[in-house]
């Protein structure tokens, strides 16, 4: 069988991928959540012109230096003042206080001298001047935050800022993940012969979650039929969006989430990939829910999750960006010429006191080693048949999650 490209696979593992169902959340629990629809403000920001100093609001042409005006009220947030400024009046103010009728500017604190009843100006006023105007922030219906951009906390002050205490946002999509293979134990146990501790799945969790997904642990299914057959029904019962297998996706005698996967009636859409790490990969549906199987050594099975299980948790969650952003560094050492695979090379990344990135590839790329990968900040990624390229030649790389 063909290898198929890794364009191709992703393309198959993003077919038909549509934004969940919207729910609708209380402002506190909206960080990080996926908006499904646009959010206008519903108030102007400021609705009045405003203060920015503590000082003296007067009209600039009152107010040249040395000028000695009359102090006729006092203003204060939340407390405006009810008559306005005449010809050589002033009123005192303070930061965020509504500038009163007939005044033009404020002349700053530490700019005048005062006896209570009257002010001098030292240095002279100027129109407009440490006043903010009504709407310099944003006026009413203005649309601000856009439908498929995830919450930053800066967003969610804009939002309240805005006057919404509840937003429209794209239900969290369901991780579940089963790992296969009777060789795994759990950290903290001690291996018995030929056995390994069960790492793959720390990772995917994480990634998972840190794309705004929710996860389900399906644990570890034993290397029968029978025990992979019921981890897959028991993410259908649990409702999944994903179901993410890691290990037994490649065709020994043990192999058998592919057989299990078609035994519970999942049409596999490929299983062989032009990518390195990770060739042996799967994917497939099942009524609502993707099916994604990952290679079992733990650096595949993560760069694989990196490449194909975060676009398609971008997809459901409604996300206007959902690819990997590609960025341009120098190679720091020699690379030999590629085969048919796309590589993705565990790299270090290093800025020079000119500003070049430098990707570093990191000295074994073994599929196994996750010290190497742990160390990465990005992948290095190679075309296929890429031609052997030198130190400092162009090459792009893909930012590793921090």
């Amino acid at each position: 069988m063909a290898l198929m490209p890794v364009s191709d696979a992703l393309a198959a593992v993003l077919a038909g991928a549509e934004p969940l169902a919207e729910e609708t959340v209380c402002l506190d629990q909206a960080y990080h959540r996926v908006l499904a629809r646009d959010v206008a403000a519903r108030r102007t920001q400021p609705p009045e012109a405003m203060s920015a100093m503590d000082g003296y609001a007067v009209r600039a042409a009152d107010a040249a230096t040395d000028a000695r005006l009359t102090v006729v009220g006092e203003v204060a947030a939340g407390r405006p003042f009810a008559g306005s400024v005449g010809p050589g009046e002033a009123v005192r103010i303070f930061t965020g206080g509504v500038v009163p009728g007939g005044a033009d500017a404020v002349v700053i604190q530490e700019d005048t001298l005062s006896d209570g009843k009257h002010v001098t100006v030292k240095e002279a006023a100027i129109l407009g001047r440490h006043i903010r105007p009504a709407g310099i922030d944003f006026r009413e219906g203005d649309v601000l935050l856009r439908k498929g951009s995830r919450l930053t906390e800066r967003d969610l002050a804009l939002a309240a800022g805005m006057n919404h205490s509840h937003l429209a946002v794209v239900r969290r999509p369901k991780v579940a993940i089963l790992a296969t293979g009777d060789e795994l134990v759990m950290p903290g146990a001690a291996p018995g012969p030929g056995q390994i501790v069960y790492s793959n799945g720390y990772a995917l969790h994480a990634l998972a979650r840190s794309e705004g997904a929710e996860t389900i642990d399906l644990g570890i299914a034993a290397d029968t039929l029978e025990a992979t057959s019921a981890g897959i029904r028991r993410a259908r019962e649990s409702g999944a969006d994903i179901l993410i297998t890691t290990g037994g996706a490649s065709v020994g005698d043990h192999d058998l989430v592919q057989q299990a996967l078609k035994g519970e009636g999942i049409a596999m859409a490929f299983w062989k990939i032009a990518i390195r790490p990770g060739k042996p990969m799967m994917h497939g549906r099942i009524g609502a829910m993707r099916v994604i199987g990952l290679p079992g050594n733990p650096v595949s099975s993560y760069v694989c999750a990196f490449l194909f299980m975060v676009p398609l948790i971008r997809a459901l969650s409604g996300r206007s960006a959902i690819h990997h952003r590609r960025e341009r560094a120098v190679l720091g050492r020699d690379l030999a010429a590629n085969d048919q695979r796309e590589d993705y090379l565990r790299a270090r990344l290093e800025e020079r006191d000119d500003g070049t990135r430098v990707a570093l590839p990191v000295s074994h790329q073994d599929s196994s080693l996750l010290a190497n990968l742990a160390a990465a900040q990005v992948l290095l990624v190679r075309a296929p048949f890429a031609p052997k390229a030198e130190a400092g030649t162009p090459c792009e790389v893909l930012r590793l999650p921090v």
